[in-house]
């Protein structure tokens, strides 16, 4: 199971968006893009080790998918803020809290072998071709509301909450599918972006961002 979640603020700063609008790309994604590139390199390199570890043991060392998650976590926190769905500015570190943005995944007792070899020799045929070309398409409809949605902040300091929701439901889908193909969990995503009818459980790490 899996939480995935935004807080929709009440109202948001016009100054932080037009700060991130016209800068964003300077004190967010440089900083935060240059180190969170050096972890993506680290987590590919577990990904790849993790494939054999399931394999052999079925397993998924917990150390590693803390790690997984966390870097998915930070990633989540600057995607926030990028996309207008947030302000403050994103705080660095895997271990780094956020009470905007919610990421929580349930650490899986037991992984499939057989599916884990399934998706790494035809996880691009049924995984990454339905899911890529249909979240491909949302995504170019997210584009265009997150433009609409500027114009209704910088004019009414909020964000509408249709939009708003859109924009969760792509994020959380891609998420799920992101999940799946790097053996977090052996659910297939469902082709949609709503919220998993239940919380994750008791196997939710210590590590959770609220």
């Amino acid at each position: 199971m899996m939480k995935f979640d935004i807080l929709h603020q009440e109202h948001y700063s016009r100054g932080e968006l037009l700060l991130r609008s016209i800068l964003g790309f300077f004190y967010i994604l440089i900083p935060h893009g240059f180190l969170l590139g050096f972890l993506g390199i680290a987590a590919g390199v577990l990904h790849f080790l993790t494939f054999w570890v399931v394999l052999f043991t079925g397993r998924y060392p917990e150390s590693w998918f803390e790690f997984q998650v966390k870097y998915q976590r930070w990633n989540l926190r600057v995607s926030a803020r990028i996309l207008n769905m947030a302000d403050g500015y994103p705080a660095f570190g895997l271990d780094a809290e956020d009470d905007k943005t919610t990421l929580e995944i349930s650490y899986p007792t037991e992984i499939s072998r057989g599916l884990v070899l399934v998706r790494a020799f035809f996880g691009f045929v049924y995984v990454l071709i339905p899911h890529g070309l249909i979240l491909g398409v949302l995504g170019i409809g997210v584009l265009f509301v997150n433009f609409i949605a500027f114009w209704a902040v910088l004019f009414t300091a909020k964000f509408p909450r249709s939009m708003f929701n859109f924009q969760l439901s792509y994020l959380r889908w891609s998420q799920r599918v992101s999940n799946y193909l790097m053996y977090l969990t052996d659910q297939y995503p469902p082709f949609h972006g709503e919220p998993d009818s239940e919380d994750a459980g008791e196997n939710i790490l210590d590590a959770d961002v609220h």
